[in-house]
């Protein structure tokens, strides 16, 4: 009976409500009363800015890589970098082809995208993208990046260029950790148009397919040479117009290249 009373004693104590303003029934207005207002907020911006709304940076060189067919070598720059929070960012992408036999820029292009987290694992992505080569031509672009489940990356994107020309693009990769430092990495890239592009010999429907496999050893997690083979091919009205070129619709390339970020 005594410990019962005592039980039904602490509990009334801890039930009857505090005596507080109307300013300090939220939680963090118990401390302003204390310390003041303008302390308190100055204290919650610098605990927002250091846990919550740091800005960070990141810049990655994805692929670097010589790309090496029977009939020519390609050196392939695929980069990306951004500077902002968890939830906006201001992100690039680049991607350079150049033809060390013939000392030219096959390909060119340049995005710069507003990315915004839209879940835990997918960002939207809004922004311009400019080509420089084959020809110089602007595209609005509109796009979603994140982690698939299953841990696969996905980053796709439709471009629809100031000519009216709606294209698309879709890359999915995967890393399979072999050890701790030795990384397999599936990936493949589809491209599709909406239109037949004669300027740049396009065809519409599904453009081209790029699947490969790259074998990388990360020394360091930012530095990690790898190998690697590719299969690429062109389809519909695109093989055609690259067959009538005097090139071949289907190609194997053989890989060696870096990744690394900082």
């Amino acid at each position: 009976m005594i410990r019962s009373a005592a039980l039904a004693g602490m509990a009334a104590l801890f039930a009857a409500p505090v005596a507080l303003s109307q300013d300090t029934q939220k939680p963090w207005g118990q401390a302003d009363e204390i310390w003041g207002e303008a302390e308190m907020a100055e204290a919650r911006d610098q605990l927002l800015s250091s846990h919550g709304d740091l800005r960070t940076s990141y810049l990655q060189a994805e692929r670097f890589e010589l790309q090496s067919f029977d009939d020519e070598d390609v050196l392939l720059l695929d980069g990306n970098a951004w500077i902002g929070g968890d939830i906006n960012k201001l992100w690039f992408k680049t991607e350079l082809e150049y033809l060390p036999d013939e000392g030219d820029l096959e390909e060119a292009e340049v995005q710069a995208l507003w990315s915004r987290a839209i879940s835990p694992y997918f960002d939207l992505q809004l922004g311009v993208r400019q080509d420089f080569e084959p020809q110089g031509r602007t595209h609005a672009v509109a796009g979603v990046q994140g982690l698939a489940p299953y841990l696969f990356e996905v980053d796709a994107a439709a471009f629809l260029s100031a000519d009216g020309d709606l294209t698309s693009r879709v890359e999915t990769e995967y890393e399979l950790l072999l050890t701790q430092r030795l990384i397999l990495q599936p990936r493949a890239e589809m491209e599709f148009s909406a239109q037949d592009i004669p300027e740049l010999e396009t065809g519409s429907g599904l453009v081209s397919l790029s699947a490969g496999l790259r074998l990388r050893y990360e020394i360091k997690r930012e530095f990690a040479p790898y190998i690697g083979v590719e299969y690429q091919r062109s389809f519909g009205d695109t093989a055609d117009y690259i067959e009538a070129a005097g090139g071949e619709a289907d190609a194997t390339a053989f890989l060696i290249g870096i990744r690394a970020w900082y």
